[in-house]
């Protein structure tokens, strides 16, 4: 299936509001349950229509606000409290070794659970607060539940002792104490894992310069913010500079390069009258352009647009932490109704709610909430290690899933440059070492892509350019120059009329150096395949993966590299059309991974499942995706998939051993075999609960994708 598209923006009138960025370290989305990582979609990036993300965590499509400061420097204020209370509180009937009371020490302890819920329980009673009011209890409620029974049952349990006759019973400020702890541990253990996520708003807002030369009616320019400008405004933009406003081109003549639009860094060639937009580079000539877009119209605020309505579509990740953690919750409070009725009627008040709070002190998840963030630091440990960055938990769960992946042509699939892929002769008095000192001398002191690499070429075949005078642009043809009295000129082979005998590579742009009005070489230049795009189409197509490219680049050269690869493709794609094409796929209900390195990849990396950037694209593409090649290889997004797969499968393990102690406890807990003499006492409760959180942690350090992992 081959499609070609033609480039459309449609007007967005939204009003763009200034992106934010005011999280801290470790700090990109606080809402967090289990030790999992919740999004809108990817990352919590702008503000936008008086939301902000960054506090405005999705999960399972429904938004907290909740910004639960920082886990790293909870987990160290809360740590020294914490160890203090576990010292002084048995647990259970076990005193453990190292453990001492002394007169009042239980009043001391109970005096610094009140500190601890301050300083470190905050998050979960907030979290589990807005689970409950939303009607959808999980991990955060089923922590919130237990930390609430065990303080409240301590404390009567404690001042009973003072102040009645008949004392109060057992305090659970150990496992109170313990619990805040590990979760707090999970939840900064995780964040330290992922990489931190950039904002994508801010990259896209530093393409276009803080500054224009506005030319004033006196005819001088004056250099003015491009907040000042207005439609109609005349600008004059410097050679290498960055285009300020999208407009059109009244004076002189360049080469731009346009691969925010297209992806493609090859210059184009702009005159008098074509369009230019804001943030693309101007090439080596001076021009002045009338503004023809601002604000919500040009360019860069649609792909802003794209990118902010991506970042805000809830994830498809499952979540199956938080189903699990959901069944606890339903299964612990039923189980504790049951008790309390039970018990009521066998027994007395004090049997029963030591049998309710025990049930719902066991059905703490201690091991779940470590069960994810061991693997996620785990995982993310060994993807670093192939130069894989995560920064996002879920990305895993949707690479396992996916389905179809697109991938960008220029920069990802090739490597992104023109390189010099044949230098020929043609005529005798002349060999290719000395033909390469003309090619690199004519174009000595020229920005455009193809000078850059035949000077480069030279530069590694240790071949000095010849000294030419008088070199200039020939408009839309190439250069010229003099040397030796000779007239010397560097042309397309459009330019120069004839076709040339020589075997040419396919899809090169061919130049002719002409000496005099005679061809005497040829060169040709492209961009080449990457050395493992073929492998990795080739396994991608092996797992049954549906595979399609999406270029800004033109029909030719994207048929070219498809028709190598054998893969379907959408050539001369908007970033806008890249977008749709995802869009397109999730309705069909496909799992997207979405490959890009450009400006133009942003708004898909950002709406597919899971976005790829390619490390050595731009900052934009980089702060729109869930995970970073930072080698810039194509196989590493196979050996992403593979890190998926099983971490995905560690994860699923590990939910198995850490919710499956509690799936047991809890009945026990609430009594239901003390019939026939089976009872689990807070003691060996707690001693399960350890031993699982262990099971979980040596498990999570077993995860392997190679043998030398």
């Amino acid at each position: 299936m081959v499609k070609e598209h033609e480039h459309h923006h449609h007007d967005h009138h939204h009003k763009q509001n200034k992106p934010k960025n005011d999280l801290q370290e470790n700090e990109h989305c606080h809402h967090y349950e289990h030790g999992e990582h919740h999004h809108v979609h990817h990352h919590d990036h702008s503000s936008h229509s008086g939301h902000d993300h960054h506090d405005h965590c999705g999960h399972g499509g429904h938004g907290h606000h909740h910004h639960h400061g920082n886990f790293k420097k909870m987990f160290w204020q809360s740590l020294p409290i914490g160890l203090i209370i576990m010292l002084i509180s048995p647990m259970g009937e076990l005193t453990l070794p190292g453990q001492f009371t002394f007169p009042y020490s239980d009043i001391i302890a109970l005096v610094l659970a009140t500190l601890l819920i301050f300083v470190g329980g905050k998050p979960f009673f907030q979290g589990g607060l807005a689970e409950i009011k939303e009607g959808q209890p999980s991990m955060m409620a089923l922590i919130g539940l237990g930390l609430s029974v065990a303080y409240l049952y301590s404390a009567y349990a404690i001042l009973a002792d003072y102040f009645t006759n008949n004392g109060g019973g057992m305090n659970f400020l150990f496992e109170f104490a313990s619990l805040i702890l590990i979760m707090l541990l999970g939840h900064w253990i995780e964040m330290q894992s992922v990489a931190k996520a950039g904002d994508a708003q801010e990259s896209l807002a530093a393409l276009l310069p803080k500054e224009a030369r506005r030319k004033e009616a006196d005819g001088n320019y004056t250099l003015v913010p491009i907040s000042n400008l207005v439609v109609g405004d005349l600008i004059q933009v410097q050679a290498g500079e960055n285009v300020p406003a999208d407009g059109r081109i009244i004076k002189g003549q360049s080469q731009v390069n346009e691969s925010l639009l297209t992806g493609e860094s090859k210059a184009v060639e702009k005159e008098i009258n074509d369009q230019v937009i804001g943030g693309s580079t101007n090439g080596d000539s001076v021009i002045e352009i009338e503004v023809e877009r601002l604000g919500s119209d040009s360019f860069i605020s649609q792909v802003q647009e794209l990118v902010d309505t991506a970042q805000n579509q809830a994830s498809r990740a499952e979540n199956l932490a938080n189903k699990v953690a959901s069944y606890l919750f339903y299964i612990a409070l039923t189980a504790a109704i049951i008790a309390l009725i039970a018990w009521l009627l066998i027994a007395d008040l004090p049997t029963a709610l030591m049998y309710v709070v025990t049930t719902l002190v066991i059905a703490c998840p201690h091991a779940l909430g470590l069960a994810i963030p061991l693997v996620v630091a785990r995982s993310t440990s060994i993807g670093a290690h192939y130069g894989i960055l995560t920064k996002d938990r879920q990305a895993y769960e949707l690479a396992d899933k996916a389905d179809v992946i697109v991938l960008d042509k220029t920069g990802t699939l090739t490597k992104g440059q023109f390189d010099v892929l044949t230098i020929k002769s043609l005529n005798s008095n002349f060999n290719e070492a000395e033909i390469t000192g003309l090619l690199a001398g004519i174009e000595s002191g020229s920005t455009h892509p193809i000078a850059q690499s035949l000077v480069q070429y030279a530069k590694d075949q240790n071949i000095s350019p010849v000294e030419f005078t008088e070199n200039k642009v020939i408009s839309g043809q190439g250069v010229a120059g003099n040397y030796e009295g000779h007239s010397y000129q560097l042309i397309s082979e459009a330019a120069y009329g004839e076709n040339l005998d020589f075997d040419r590579p396919t899809g090169a742009t061919v130049s002719v150096l002409v000496k005099d009005g005679e061809a005497i070489a040829a060169v040709a230049l492209g961009d080449e395949l990457k050395d493992s795009s073929q492998d990795l189409i080739q396994q991608l197509k092996e797992a049954g993966k549906e595979v399609i490219m999406a270029t800004g680049d033109n029909e030719n050269s994207a048929s070219i590299v498809a028709k190598e690869l054998g893969i379907e493709y959408y050539a001369n794609q908007s970033p806008e059309d890249k977008y749709e094409l995802v869009k397109e796929l999730k309705a069909q209900d496909k799992h997207v991974i979405m490959v890009g390195d450009g400006v133009n990849d942003a708004p898909s990396l950002a709406l597919a499942d899971v976005g790829m950037a390619i490390g050595a694209g731009t900052q934009v593409a980089l702060d729109s995706a869930d995970v970073i090649l930072t080698q810039s290889e194509p196989s590493d997004i196979q050996a992403f998939l593979t890190l998926a797969r099983k971490t995905n499968r560690k994860m699923k393990e590990n939910l198995a051993w850490g919710a499956g102690y509690n799936f047991i406890a809890i009945p026990l807990a609430a009594g239901l075999l003390a019939p026939i003499g089976i009872t689990i006492s807070p003691a060996l409760g707690a001693i399960l609960m350890s031993l699982s959180t262990v099971i979980v942690a040596v498990n999570a350090m077993t995860l392997r994708v190679k043998e030398d992992d």
